[in-house]
């Protein structure tokens, strides 16, 4: 992310796979509202994956580079970890049943799992591929000389315990404290990467670029907003069940809800770069 080029208009062509993606979102967005029935465990992935290569081909129709133009090894890769990392949000969601599938009981076990992560793989792509497309616009550029929090060995250490704490908060008490499922993770995973050598958000933060934080955060929210409104007239569906917050609903999700889609994204970046290889063509 940090050496995508900034621009404020087109650079080149809009790319093929670009309008296949406006394609796919077109036809699965009508059917999957239209059609009666069951529909949604069908289109879900096509759906999105047509979102990641439309806002893959804008980036590249911008900057003259993107994910898949990159790499398609790791354009792949962020497909294939992102379902097992939502399914550890499904083992947390347990503890506390913040959110549920409605028409769950139409599927067994089995079909559940691999509709589910085969949904679930476009998580990551899509809301890294949207922080991207963010980063690219000039406006980020006045957010490279921000203020700086330190990245030592004692903040990083910090970190790992205020998640450790965290999680046992959430898992101890999770009506009160059910909010750090989407940071307890980060603040736990940014310590091993840095220790590991791979890239984290506090070493950028420490030199005062606050370009991917803010990206990551405009991303997730795009996101978050498109898997509400796509879900409102889906079936199946997911519906919530958020204590303390549970008012001023957008579709299904409570206002203070999307919130959460902040620290998301922080988590997002921590896991796929726990989870890749370091690699010359990961530009996140």
């Amino acid at each position: 992310m940090e050496t995508t080029k900034t621009s404020d208009s087109g650079t080149g062509r809009f790319p093929i796979h670009g309008w296949a993606g406006l394609l796919l979102v077109s036809v699965c967005w009508l059917l999957n509202w239209l059609l009666p029935g069951l529909r949604t465990h069908f289109f879900f992935f096509p759906l999105w994956l047509g979102y990641v290569l439309a806002v893959d081909g804008l980036l590249c129709w911008r900057t003259r580079t993107s994910p898949l133009k990159r790499s398609p090894r790791v354009f792949v890769g962020m497909f294939v970890i992102s379902a097992p990392v939502w399914w550890i949000f499904e083992l947390l969601n347990l503890r506390i049943n913040n959110w549920e599938y409605f028409g769950r009981e139409h599927f067994t076990d089995l079909e559940f799992f691999l509709y589910g992560s085969l949904n679930f793989s476009t998580v990551i792509p899509a809301v890294l591929t949207t922080a991207e497309f963010y980063r690219s616009f000039k406006w980020m550029e006045r957010l490279r000389n921000s203020f700086r929090i330190p990245a030592t060995g004692r903040s990083f250490l910090l970190m790992f315990l205020v998640g450790l704490s965290m999680l046992g908060l959430f898992l101890s008490w999770p009506v009160y404290f059910f909010p750090f499922i989407w940071s307890a993770i980060f603040f736990m995973l940014e310590p091993i990467n840095f220790a590991t050598g791979k890239r984290t958000l506090l070493s950028k933060i420490a030199q005062g670029d606050w370009r991917t934080v803010i990206a990551l955060f405009c991303g997730a929210l795009t996101c978050g907003f498109f898997w509400e409104m796509w879900n409102y007239l889906s079936y199946p569906k997911w519906t919530y069940h958020i204590p303390l917050v549970d008012f001023w609903h957008i579709f299904e999700m409570p206002l203070l809800g999307y919130l959460g889609y902040l620290p998301f994204s922080l988590e997002l970046y921590a896991l796929v770069h726990f989870a890749l290889p370091k690699d010359p063509q990961v530009k996140i």
